[in-house]
C-alpha cells in the first residue's frame, strides 16, 4: 500500500469510527509520522507550463535539450526534476 492510501485509511477510521490517530495508525499499519507528513516540494505548475510550451515550440527536443533551454532562461531546477516532470506530461 502506498503512503497516500494509508493516509486515507487513517482519515477514514478517524472520521467514521471515531478512533484516535494512534489507534487508526496501528490498525492501518501506518507510521504516525507518515500520516502527519506534508510535502515541502512546490507543485511546479509554472515549470510544467513552460515545459509544455517548449514541447510545442520544439517538438524534436528531448528533456536534456529542454533542460538546457530552461537553464538559459534562469531555471534553477536540476535535470532529474526536469526529467520527472517531462515523463509525467
Amino acid at each position: 500500500m502506498t503512503p497516500a492510501v494509508r493516509r486515507e485509511a487513517v482519515a477514514h477510521l478517524k472520521a467514521h469510527l471515531g478512533l484516535s490517530e494512534r489507534q487508526a495508525c496501528e490498525i492501518a499499519g501506518a507510521d504516525r509520522k507518515m500520516v502527519r507528513y506534508q510535502s515541502q516540494r512546490a507543485p511546479g505548475t509554472a515549470l510544467r507550463g513552460r515545459l509544455r510550451d517548449l514541447a510545442n515550440e520544439r517538438r524534436r527536443f528531448g528533456y536534456r535539450r529542454r533542460f538546457v533551454l530552461l537553464r538559459r532562461e534562469g531555471e534553477v531546477s536540476g535535470s532529474n526534476r526536469i526529467y520527472r516532470l517531462y515523463r509525467e506530461e
